[in-house]
């Protein structure tokens, strides 16, 4: 029998893109035992993007049987989850999955979009849902299902975004929270519920969507099923956790008005945290309901910012480690000698919204090399992450406290580039776990270890380093990125001519 005095740990369960990561942490935060396993991303049309749900799971299995022994001296008292947003789960009546899941960057959903906007209303949908139709969302792929796939949509009994599937399979119940259940156009935001409106107008029968719960309550607890598969004692309970960046933003205490950080990972997030909904009627940004219950966040996404490092590594510079591309670009003088890199080879969110952009290098010459095309692609994901910072200071939304987290902000280069673009000092965090530690937060405060997620982070959470930005090579980034926010106005028909082109 176990002491009363055994150590607590804590376990945060990261659904991510390129792969799944599961963390042991203790109550005061420190990493005990991390584990990785990656799957494919299955792109079967120019612009589609699917992943098996069995995939995750599987490999939530084999990382939570690798960090589970490294808390034989305790007890692990709570899990949280967190994973990529918007990806569109669909299960049978026998809970079997149906068809792949639609991930977030897949972009085939441009006629389900107006289609949308047309049977809600494009001011309705953004006052209710705090967006305009957007592709990466889970309505629109929603509804793409209901129109190209019949027969699927016939058979489906429930939907799931990709951590909510895991809860599944760990606790047996369906359920998500608001922060995840944000970005998929169907919850009433400034109201934190299931949209009736919404749904009625597009015809999604309710029943299909899971209990929606706030991110650090209790949603189920571990089945024996699930605990012979994964190594967890039964019963542990299990947070609703939070959306990917909702996720990272209490990993990196971002839980409080003036605080923000910008990741780097696949996609590229600056977010910052509201005490109330503040919503873009243009809608060029995201307004979420964050994982502190009450309370939302803004946040400006662009798809392709690790992406681009990593189609640049395979493709051009296959050869280099990462840090041996970082060393090629330090070599580069700022404006990598009047080359410039446009991020969207996904499509683009903010501000342009345009899912038929794609990626750019303006201005190459003879004299350019992998070395300026590397630096211009740093350089050009920091200006994609200008234009959404850009949008948050139009709104009146200002922050003097800016965390980065990320593969991405383990660049000392990428971390320069970012800070002197951005004309703010920035800070990284002592634990680089981001979302799996904010998600074990979430976690404690579901088994009564925190009594509040801002508790949680204030034990949990600390900062590493900070970085003060350059006023002169703002000065030299300002002058590219003036000419960087005319390209896309000017390329904006010719994306559509060539999407035409099949």
């Amino acid at each position: 029998m176990r002491s009363a005095v055994n150590k607590k740990y804590l376990i945060g369960i990261d659904i991510g893109t390129s792969g799944t990561k599961s963390a042991l942490f203790d109550t005061e935060g420190n990493v005990i035992a991390s584990a990785t396993a990656e799957y494919p991303l299955y792109q079967p049309q120019n612009g589609w993007a699917e992943q098996e749900p069995a995939d995750w799971w599987n490999a939530v299995c084999k990382t939570l049987r690798e960090i589970c022994p490294a808390a034989v001296d305790g007890d692990i008292a709570g899990i949280g989850l967190s994973g990529q947003m918007h990806g569109l789960v669909m299960l049978d009546s026998d809970c079997n999955v149906i068809r792949r899941s639609i991930i977030w960057c897949d972009s085939r959903t441009a006629e389900e979009c107006k289609q949308i906007e047309e049977l809600v209303g494009h001011d309705r949908l953004i006052e209710i849902t705090a967006n305009p139709a957007l592709a990466g969302f889970t309505a629109s792929k929603i509804m793409w299902v209901k129109n190209h796939e019949p027969e699927n949509y016939a058979k489906c009994a429930h939907i799931l975004l990709p951590k909510d599937y895991i809860r599944y399979m760990l606790t047996g119940e369906f359920a998500t929270e608001v922060s995840d259940a944000s970005g998929m156009q169907l919850l009433d935001i400034p109201g934190r519920c299931w949209s009736d409106e919404v749904l009625e107008k597009l015809g999604i029968d309710k029943s299909l969507l899971a209990k929606v719960y706030e991110s650090p309550d209790v949603t189920g607890h571990i089945t024996e099923d699930a605990a012979s598969l994964t190594g967890l004692p039964v019963g542990i309970p299990v947070a609703g956790g939070a959306g990917d960046n909702a996720a990272a933003a209490v990993g990196t205490g971002v839980v409080e008005c003036g605080k923000a950080f910008t990741t780097v990972g696949t996609s590229g997030v600056v977010f910052a945290h509201m005490e109330s909904p503040v919503i873009d009627k243009a809608g060029r940004v995201h307004t979420f309901c964050t994982a502190v219950p009450g309370q939302w966040h803004v946040m400006g996404v662009t798809q392709a910012a690790g992406l681009s490092l990593n189609w640049f590594k395979h493709n051009i510079a296959e050869n280099l480690s990462y840090k041996e591309i970082d060393a090629e670009a330090e070599k580069i003088s700022i404006g990598a000698d009047r080359l410039l890199y446009l991020p969207y080879l996904m499509g683009e969110r903010t501000p342009v919204l345009d899912t038929n952009a794609r990626g750019v290098f303006f201005g190459l010459s003879a004299i350019h090399t992998k070395a300026h095309m590397a630096r211009a692609v740093l350089e050009g994901v920091a200006y994609s992450l200008c234009d959404c910072l850009s949008v948050l200071r139009e709104m009146g939304v200002e922050t003097d406290d800016m965390a980065l987290c990320g593969g991405g902000a383990k660049s000392p280069l990428w971390r320069k580039i970012l800070s002197d673009s951005f004309g703010i000092n920035v800070k990284t965090m002592e634990s680089d776990e981001g979302p799996a530690l904010g998600a074990a937060i979430l976690g404690g405060c579901a088994a009564g270890i925190y009594s509040s997620v801002e508790e949680g982070c204030r034990i949990a959470v600390r900062d590493k380093s900070r970085l003060s930005y350059d006023p002169e090579a703002n000065a030299q980034y300002e002058k590219y990125y003036e000419i960087y926010k005319s390209i896309y106005p000017a390329l904006k028909e010719n994306y559509k001519l060539l999407a035409l082109l099949g």
